[in-house]
């Protein structure tokens, strides 16, 4: 099954470290038995509503094939990391 992975990483977070994030989450799909078809880095976008009193975020597109499983797997993993603000995972237009 094809899905879609938004996510918004925190402005403050360093370059090293967000493109750290960003390859934690491909590999969590990737060492669930996943592939990542692409990853879209949008970069720095003001936010439509203040989240945690920032103003802008780091926009992160992953495009992925996976199981259920793998996608309760990243919801979790993205859950609980530090400098996620937002992430919404949906099933993507075949």
């Amino acid at each position: 099954m094809k899905y879609e992975m938004l996510y918004l990483i925190d402005s403050a977070v360093a370059e090293e470290a967000r493109d750290g994030m960003i390859a934690k989450f491909e590999d969590v799909v990737k060492n669930l038995g996943g592939t990542v078809l692409s990853t879209d880095k949008w970069g720095m976008k003001k936010l439509a509503y203040p989240i945690n009193y920032k103003s802008d975020a780091f926009y992160v597109l992953m495009t992925f094939d996976a199981e259920g499983s793998a996608v309760k797997e990243l919801d979790r993993v993205a859950g609980i990391t530090d400098g996620v603000i937002r992430r919404m995972i949906t099933k993507a237009q075949a």
